[in-house]
């Protein structure tokens, strides 16, 4: 039995175009890198008051981040290809509407995932160490709906990863306490599974009849709803608390309050009965988020840096 016709209508947050660059920018939604890129950078920063900080490292920490998340979004695209055939929401998908061959895009992922090995190499030899274990994971997350509800936290903690990654490979060893980079994740992931949850809140129908697993196919939007707004909460506790053992000020406080602002936000924007702002409150706030947590956190550093 043959899928369903693509329809015309593009996905949201993928840019008009048949450039081969616009193709692949549109396979692994590039734009949201966004999210969680940020974070990466957080962690390099709150490292950074402890250990020293070059320019070639953090562009190794951006190369790395950027080429992880190409691997895993490449490689959920590639397992995902009957599935988003059949879904009308990503029925023009590169792969699934031909833009892109399997055999193409299977090699654009390997790629990325040797780029992702070489960046950690070359950051120091923890996160050498470290990177196909983070590898391992992150592509892990494109099976999961197939046979568990937590897909969300699975993604989540791939991206929770990053604040982790970008304090290792500044530091090179662990953070003092322990549980300031556990905190730091746990910020991350839950941000990440929250938000993830509200995004399938489109497809429950679908999830449903294919017998996916999520989160809002079992329990129905208000329910689903309800635990992406528990998880944000402990996002910002999270948060506040990775800032009571490290050396920041007042910056970070407003930038944790801000992020809390902005969450509320989010979550007014998404209502049971009405999922019409979903993919402004899925794209456009948690860049803001992401962004503006980062801005404070920077700023902060670099007046710490010119007053020492």
């Amino acid at each position: 039995m043959a899928a369903p016709s693509p329809t015309t209508l593009r996905e949201g947050q993928t840019f008009a175009g048949v450039s081969r660059w616009i193709r692949y920018i549109n396979f692994v939604k590039l734009p949201h890198t966004v999210f969680a890129l940020p974070f990466a950078l957080v962690g390099a920063i709150l490292a950074s008051y402890r250990h020293a900080v070059t320019t070639s490292r953090v562009a190794w920490i951006v190369v790395a981040f950027t080429a992880a998340r190409f691997a895993a979004m490449g490689f959920n695209r590639v397992v995902d290809r009957d599935i988003d055939a059949w879904n009308p929401r990503t029925a023009m998908r590169e792969i699934p509407a031909g833009a892109l061959g399997v055999r193409e895009a299977s090699l654009a992922v390997a790629f990325a995932s040797g780029l992702f090995v070489l960046a950690a190499w070359r950051l120091n030899p923890l996160c050498a160490a470290l990177s196909p274990i983070a590898l391992g994971w992150v592509l892990l997350y494109s099976y999961t709906k197939r046979f568990t509800r937590l897909a969300h936290f699975v993604l989540g903690l791939g991206l929770g990863i990053a604040p982790v990654g970008g304090y290792l490979a500044i530091g090179g060893q662990w953070s003092e306490p322990w549980w300031l980079l556990v905190v730091l994740a746990l910020a991350v992931m839950t941000w990440v599974s929250g938000f993830d949850i509200l995004y399938a809140l489109q497809d429950i129908e679908f999830d449903r009849a294919q017998g996916l697993y999520s989160l809002p196919a079992a329990l129905g939007v208000r329910r689903a709803i309800d635990v992406a707004r528990v998880l944000h909460v402990v996002t910002v506790v999270a948060l506040l608390l990775a800032g009571t053992v490290s050396p920041v000020g007042t910056l970070y406080w407003i930038g944790a309050t801000a992020v809390g602002g902005l969450l509320l936000y989010e979550h007014r924007l998404v209502r049971a009965t009405d999922l019409s702002r979903l993919d402004a409150a899925f794209f456009t706030m948690n860049g803001i988020i992401s962004l503006t947590f980062f801005a404070f956190v920077l700023v902060e550093r670099v007046l710490r840096g010119s007053a020492t």
